[in-house]
This record gives structure tokens, C-alpha cells and sequence, in this order.
């Protein structure tokens, strides 16, 4: 597939989500990740892993060229982890934070994460943190560091798209995305530096390992990054989605947008240098108000509205769109999301509505499975 993407000049994708495990009743996590993987198909199994908590569990698709089989890859996970909690007795969720009170906040039982709980002691509270990562592959890692620099003022609007955590132990934080807040506490978490090449990159990486401030590569927690292990950039600031409609929007955005970039790299166009204090406020904006507020335009430097930046988003990413076959796709979850929202406006609306977490969640494990 990678020779095929290549001789085409298209880029594969790849997702990886992160899901809560909460009780089959109650609205709160449990720690049941080992009574789930006991649960699991022959046929995701592989995809599957485990994370930090003993109240999460991830999934990895596979590498794709093609945006439908993605889609089929992730609705496949999504609907195979579903079925696997419910025979372990609890549901799954996909959800930034955990929404519910009570949470417990054992981690999984991994020489490394007791490593990490050592070091840097309880960074991830309660039930634990839950985001997606998307992979676009690149050439070769130079290029990779130079699509970083670009991408560098285009992430905030991405991550108010996918602001799917405003409630924390019952209740409502007034943020869209409060898992970004508490994601913050970790040394490591952030924008992406502007970088001069991939020997300063590799340089900053032992630097912050030698510092203490991360034990290894994969505790390198940018908001865009190169990936430790597959020839991509990873990029990983987002909160997981509910639906599959919005992870594969975001998935074919994000796409999109490393292709377009891609060009203006080979064509030797400098990526902007935003100053790094305002790409950290436009992150907290993008936290606070999701889609439903204000964010920075990085060009003018002036708050507008969030949605006015995504369609600005979509327009300056429409032919790579279009060559990747994604555009007709991509109109349509466009739309979708315009009229439906985010995960986090969603999850308001519900509160407003019915007054109840156990609702909000009941729509969660809803649509994280895809019922309609």
C-alpha cells in the first residue's frame, strides 16, 4: 500500500483512539481493561491495547489509503470493543474525561507505567485522559519537521473540532475540552517548538530525556510530532470523538492538510513562524470555546469565530481533498458536524435537556458503538 500511495503521490492515514470503561448501570469508570481484553474477538485483537488506567483501553487502525476503508477498519474496532466490554459486564465510551464523580485511578500493571507513576507521580487524574492520534505518512523525516513547523498555526481549530470532554466529576467545567486542561500538567505536553531540522529535533528529544522530563520517545507529547515507530507525522492534540462521523472528518481534514503543506515544503515556502505564546492561547482558546466560540486567525492575528477558521480550514485544503477522493466525503460530514456540533456541545445540550450525566453517558456508549 505504501508503494502504491507513494507512486500516486497520496498519503496513507491512520487513527488510534483512546475509550473510557465505565459501569454497565452507573454513569461511572471501572477498571475493567483485563475482563474486556479477556472478552476480545480473534478479529481486533491486534488492534487493541491497553493504556495508562486500568478504566481505558485503545485501538490502532491499520494504515489506509483509502478514506471508506478507514471508515470500515474504525467503525469495526469501535463496534468489535463495544461488544467486547458488553460481554465483560461493562460499556465503552468515547470520551475526552471521565463526565461521572467516583472515579477510581489504579494504573495498568506495566513495568513502564509504574515507571511513569514513579517519576512524575498522579499527572493523570482519576479514570484517565482519552484523545486520538492521526498518522499521515511522510517521505523521510526532514520533511516530516518541516510539515511540523507549517502545521504549527493550522492545530488549534483542529482540536476545538474534536473538544468532546466539558464535564468532569459531574460536573460542567466551562470548558469545552477539559481534558486538555489536565493533558497540560504533564512536562511534556504542548505546542510543537519551531524547529530547524530533524538533528535539532532528534537533539531536543535527548535533551528532554536526559532532563528527567520524560523517560523515553514516547513520552514526547506535542501536539504534532514525528511517530517513534512508522514513517509519519503523529498528530495527537485532539479528544477522541463520540462519533465515527467526526473522527473521519477530522482524519481526511488532517490529511488533507499535511498533503497541502507537503506541497509548500517541496515547493520551498517557509513555514510561518507564529510566535509560540500565541499558538499556546490559541490551544486554550480551542479548549475553552471548542467550536461553538472564538479562536485565533494565526494570519491576522485576531479572535474570530471558531467555525469561520474550520471552513477557512476546509477551503485552503479542498484540492488535496479532491485528489485523495476524500471531498465528496468530507462536504457531506462538514455539514453534519455544522448542524449537529461537537462532541462537547452535544453533551450540554443533552445536560440542558434531560439535567443528567447518566444521560450524557447513555448517548456516549450510544454513539461510540454507532447506533443511530
Amino acid at each position: 500500500m505504501a508503494g502504491e500511495a507513494a507512486a500516486q503521490g497520496l498519503l496513507t492515514l491512520g487513527v488510534e483512539e483512546e475509550y473510557l470503561l465505565v459501569d454497565a448501570v452507573e454513569p461511572r469508570a471501572v477498571e475493567a481493561v483485563e475482563e474486556v481484553f479477556d472478552q476480545l474477538s480473534d478479529d481486533i485483537r491486534d488492534s487493541v491495547q491497553h493504556e495508562l488506567m486500568r478504566s481505558q483501553i485503545e485501538t490502532a487502525s491499520p494504515p489506509q489509503l483509502e478514506l471508506g476503508d478507514l471508515f470500515d477498519s474504525l467503525r469495526r474496532l469501535r463496534t468489535g470493543l463495544a461488544a467486547s466490554a458488553e460481554r465483560a459486564g461493562v460499556r465503552l465510551i468515547a470520551v475526552g474525561a471521565a463526565p461521572a464523580p467516583g472515579q477510581a485511578s489504579r494504573i495498568v500493571d506495566s513495568p513502564r507505567y509504574h515507571r511513569m507513576r514513579e517519576r512524575f507521580g498522579d499527572l493523570s487524574p482519576g479514570a484517565g485522559l482519552n484523545g486520538m492520534h492521526v498518522h499521515v505518512s511522510v517521505p523521510d523525516p526532514e520533511t516530516g519537521v518541516q510539515i511540523l513547523n507549517h502545521l504549527r498555526p493550522w492545530l488549534p481549530i483542529l482540536q476545538a473540532a474534536t473538544a468532546n470532554s466539558p464535564l468532569f466529576a459531574g460536573r460542567d467545567t466551562g470548558y469545552a475540552s477539559w481534558r486538555s486542561m489536565l493533558w497540560e500538567r504533564w512536562p511534556t505536553v504542548g505546542p510543537t517548538p519551531y524547529l530547524e531540522s530533524h538533528e535539532q529535533y532528534e537533539t531536543m528529544v535527548s535533551d528532554l530525556v536526559a532532563s528527567g522530563a520524560m523517560l523515553d520517545e514516547g513520552m514526547l507529547y506535542w501536539y504534532a510530532r514525528l511517530s517513534a515507530n512508522y514513517p509519519t507525522v503523529e498528530i495527537r492534540m485532539g479528544d477522541v470523538c463520540p462519533t465515527l462521523d467526526i473522527t473521519i472528518l477530522l482524519a481526511a481534514l488532517t490529511r488533507g492538510l499535511v498533503s497541502t503543506l507537503l506541497r509548500e515544503v517541496e515547493d520551498g515556502k517557509p513555514a510561518p513562524n507564529v510566535p509560540h505564546p500565541l499558538v499556546m492561547a490559541a490551544h486554550w482558546r480551542a479548549a475553552h470555546d471548542g467550536l461553538e466560540g472564538l479562536n485565533i486567525d494565526m494570519a491576522t492575528r485576531e479572535p474570530k469565530p471558531a467555525w469561520k477558521l474550520m471552513r477557512q480550514l476546509f477551503d485552503y485544503v479542498t484540492p488535496e481533498l479532491d485528489r485523495h477522493g476524500d471531498l465528496e466525503l468530507v462536504t457531506v460530514l462538514m455539514d453534519r458536524l455544522r448542524s449537529s456540533g461537537t462532541g462537547a456541545a452535544r453533551q450540554r445540550a443533552l445536560l440542558s435537556k434531560q439535567g443528567s450525566v447518566e444521560d450524557v453517558v447513555d448517548w456516549l456508549a450510544a454513539a461510540t458503538r454507532g447506533d443511530r
